[in-house]
C-alpha cells in the first residue's frame, strides 16, 4: 500500500529589511480618511455566521492606532513595536500580529523590517570578552495604501526611448552632443535667407 508524501508547506515570502526609517509614506488627512473608510467597508459581513468581513473589529482598531496615533503625516514615518501597538489597542501582542496580517491581506497595510547595527559583548574562542558589530532587527516600518492612488504606475526615471533609437540620436544632436563643428560657423543671416527661398518667401529657390 502506497502512502502519499506529505505536501511541503508553502514558504513565506521574505520580508524586506532596511536600515533607518524604512519606506516613509506621507499622507494627508483626506488620504487617511479614505483608507479608514475602505477598512470600514471591508468590515461588512461577507459570509453567514461571521460577525465581520475581511477586516475584524480588532484589525480596524489596529489600523486606526497606526494611522491616527503613530503615523507622522508629514514625514511618513511609522514604526511602533508590536508591544506599543498592543498597549494602545489594549490587546495581546499576538492579536496585533494577526490583525496586521489581515490588514496586509486586505491591501490596506504593508511593512518592512527595520534593522540596526549594534555593538554586542561576546566571548571569543579563548574566552576573552570582545565587542562585535551585529545586525539586529527592531520594529516594523509601516506604509498604507491609499485607494485614490490604486492603479497608478510610478513615473519612470529612465528614458522613454530605447537605447540607440532615432529619437535619442535626434535629441542628442539638438543638445549638441554630436553637432558638427561646421554648424557653429554658419552665417545665420545667409541661412535664414536660403530658408526663405526654399519655402517660397522672397522668390523662387535657386
Amino acid at each position: 500500500m502506497f502512502t502519499q508524501a506529505p505536501t511541503a508547506a508553502k514558504p513565506c515570502p521574505r520580508r524586506e529589511k532596511l536600515f533607518g526609517d524604512g519606506r516613509p509614506s506621507p499622507l494627508d488627512r483626506n488620504a487617511k480618511l479614505r483608507i479608514t473608510e475602505r477598512a470600514r467597508l471591508l468590515m461588512r459581513r461577507t459570509q453567514a455566521g461571521k460577525a465581520y468581513g475581511v477586516v475584524t473589529a480588532k484589525a480596524f482598531d489596529v489600523l486606526k492606532a497606526l494611522m491616527w496615533g503613530f503615523h507622522n503625516g508629514r514625514s511618513g514615518v511609522c514604526f511602533p513595536s508590536l508591544e506599543t501597538i498592543a498597549k494602545r489597542v489594549k490587546c495581546a501582542r499576538s492579536t496585533v500580529a494577526l490583525a496586521l496580517k489581515a490588514l496586509e491581506a486586505a491591501g490596506l497595510v504593508s511593512w518592512v523590517n527595520r534593522i540596526v547595527r549594534r555593538q554586542v559583548l561576546e566571548e571569543d574562542a579563548s574566552g576573552k570578552a570582545v565587542l562585535r558589530i551585529r545586525v539586529m532587527r527592531t520594529s516594523n516600518a509601516y506604509t498604507f495604501n491609499d485607494p485614490a492612488t490604486e492603479g497608478r504606475s510610478p513615473k519612470s526615471s529612465k528614458s522613454e526611448n530605447p537605447t540607440g533609437t532615432k529619437n535619442q540620436e535626434s535629441s542628442s544632436l539638438l543638445r549638441g552632443a554630436y553637432a558638427p563643428a561646421k554648424i557653429e560657423n554658419l552665417d545665420l543671416a545667409a541661412a535664414l535667407e536660403r530658408l526663405g527661398r526654399l519655402i517660397g518667401v522672397g522668390g523662387a529657390p535657386s
